[in-house]
């Protein structure tokens, strides 16, 4: 099974991409297993600097921001 992760300590905007890719996710009816990551020392471990960022299968996607709807999608289904 891919693996996803949304990296963030909590704050608004991760909150916000965790809550998007969780809508993606299951309005495709991918079969992905979608964890949050809140741990820093975690983050620190994929380069992350600045949060939300999101990782699909270990790559780092994007960070410090929430990306569109479509840009996730395309992400999750490659």
């Amino acid at each position: 099974m891919r693996e996803v992760k949304v990296l963030g300590p909590g704050c608004p905007k991760c909150k916000a991409l965790d809550e998007l890719v969780r809508r993606v996710v299951d309005e495709l009816n991918l079969p992905l297993a979608v964890e949050k990551v809140s741990d820093i020392g975690e983050i620190v471990k994929y380069g992350v600097l600045v949060t939300p960022a999101l990782v699909v299968d270990g790559r780092v996607k994007t960070s410090g921001r929430v990306p569109p709807r479509e840009e996730i999608k395309k992400w999750l289904t490659e």
